[in-house]
């Protein structure tokens, strides 16, 4: 921290800037999972002449895509134009594109909107973690980062439960809608409270952006579509996994060139030696995929096997929300005294066993209740694993790369977003195909709203129970990063 930023954080708190930025963080990640529950009604209203699903699959994948390219590049425009002035242009470019979704009539309409939203989303995520960086001191960041782990644990399950509400009573462009007072009221308070940082002059490295966006839009377009495509051809010679291929190797030019260029890289290399930062972004890559591909099998579970509504689905996961919602800011505040790890570790042990505990139960016998008490365990994990990981990562950044370290873990979580999404949805594939030979084939095998056969469901049962075993074993990875985190220890608060 600069002598500049150190003299403004002891005259003015950053609570109320950290409390506004939360706003806005906790919009655009509830909106990375509200849209899954619309996606049969927006099918129904802008998509109804056509069976194939994968054309409204974009709605979800243009936001991927176009949030997850440029999120490196979006970090280092704070730092050399200010986090706050980044994060306002990003908050007003969601909060049209939200807009633009609502009134959208079309489905062309409503992917490029998303698509928008996406870019929005971008430029806000790396801001919120440099500006935690940039000004809470080390001694007091654990506890905001705490903040900042309950924000994005909460709203990856509000999503859902949210989502089902808006669209039962008010239809799919609700969802949208809603975000329209919460992006003006996060506008004027960010506006208001957030302190305009001290900014870094850096040269672009226009050759590294470059790189860096094509070789994330392939790999990410590959991962997302592969799915669409059954893992072949796309068009002409251009296959899934030639994309995929081709995406690592520019990666690989990428990393490369970074290593080489005599210019400031766009990413900084450097950091990669504090292990913990190497360690924090591992296994927040593993998070990623494991929140991710959790609930995919289980929402498919509890709608299509058990025939519950997307609201009445989404309700079984609010304990999981409270208990990490209310454990998360306490367990921040313990960061700022103890080893990291002994919260992170039980944290995770606690998401890969609430895991496997609700695999046990995913059957036709089991009451719905029952599902309430793994969904408790889960909500004590998400508490010892958000903060921890966002505490250690960014704890020994210094101020000029802030930016820079906030966009490399924000694009490692979302690039393993997307690759649980399309490894677990590959995963059901194999084992519906297992567990139910010959389904293409049966008459109305997955219909919803408790219509499904008792002797598919059975079957369909077991095979997403199979499916939720794939997170929770690759949680395994991170447990292992963990075990490799350096020795924190805490630092004595400065005298004033």
């Amino acid at each position: 921290m600069t002598s500049t930023e150190t003299i403004r954080t002891e005259t003015r708190s950053p609570w109320p800037a950290l409390w506004a930025l939360v706003i806005g963080f906790f919009m655009l990640l509830v909106d990375t999972t509200i849209v899954s529950v619309a996606n049969p009604a927006i099918k129904a209203a802008l998509d109804p002449a056509t069976n194939n699903l994968d054309n409204v699959v974009w709605v979800t994948s243009a936001y991927l895509l176009a949030y997850a390219v440029p999120l490196l590049i979006t970090g280092r425009l704070g730092d050399r134009f200010g986090p706050k002035n980044i994060y306002l242009i990003g908050l007003a470019v969601f909060t049209l594109a939200s807009l633009w979704c609502g009134l959208s009539t079309t489905l062309e309409g409503l992917i490029a909107a998303r698509a928008a939203q996406g870019l929005g989303a971008a430029f806000m995520t790396p801001q919120t973690m440099a500006v935690i960086t940039r000004t809470f001191p080390p001694q007091r960041r654990g506890a905001a980062m705490g903040l900042w782990g309950a924000t994005a644990g909460v709203a990856t399950l509000v999503g859902p439960l949210l989502g089902g509400v808006l669209v039962d009573a008010f239809g799919w462009e609700a969802i949208f809608f809603v975000n329209i007072p919460v992006g003006i009221v996060g506008f004027v308070l960010a506006w208001i409270l957030v302190p305009k940082l001290e900014t870094h002059p850096h040269r672009f490295d226009l050759v590294g952006v470059v790189l860096s966006a094509v070789a994330l839009f392939l790999i990410v377009f590959g991962l997302q579509e592969g799915e669409a495509y059954d893992w072949g051809t796309i068009a002409g010679p251009i296959t899934v996994w030639g994309l995929i291929v081709a995406g690592v190797i520019v990666l690989a030019l990428f990393i490369a060139q970074q290593a080489m260029t005599k210019s400031e890289p766009l990413v900084p290399l450097a950091l990669f030696r504090d292990r913990n930062f190497s360690g924090a972004n591992a296994a927040i890559a593993v998070v990623g995929f494991a929140v991710t591909g959790m609930s995919l099998p289980f929402m498919f579970f509890l709608q299509l096997a058990r025939g519950l509504t997307p609201t009445e689905a989404a309700l079984l996961m609010i304990p999981m929300a409270v208990l990490s919602g209310v454990l998360a800011p306490a367990a921040g505040k313990l960061l700022d005294r103890i080893d990291p790890r002994w919260i992170l570790i039980p944290g995770l042990l606690c998401v890969a066993g609430g895991q496997l505990w609700n695999a046990a139960l995913m059957n036709m016998d089991t009451p719905t209740w029952m599902f309430l008490l793994p969904s408790a365990v889960l909500g004590i994990g998400n508490a010892g694993m958000w903060g921890p990981l966002a505490t250690t990562a960014t704890r020994n950044l210094p101020p000029r790369q802030a930016g820079a370290g906030a966009g490399i873990y924000n694009t490692t979580r979302t690039i393993g977003s997307v690759v649980g999404s399309a490894a677990i949805a590959a995963f059901m594939q194999s084992r519906l195909e297992a567990n139910l030979p010959g389904l293409a084939e049966a008459p109305a095998g997955l219909a919803g709203g408790g219509e499904m056969p008792p002797q598919i469901a059975e079957g369909f049962s077991a095979g997403m129970a199979q499916a939720m075993l794939l997170p929770a074993c690759v949680l395994g990875i991170a447990l292992i990063a963990a075990l490799f985190l350096g020795r924190h220890r805490a630092e004595e608060a400065p005298s004033r």
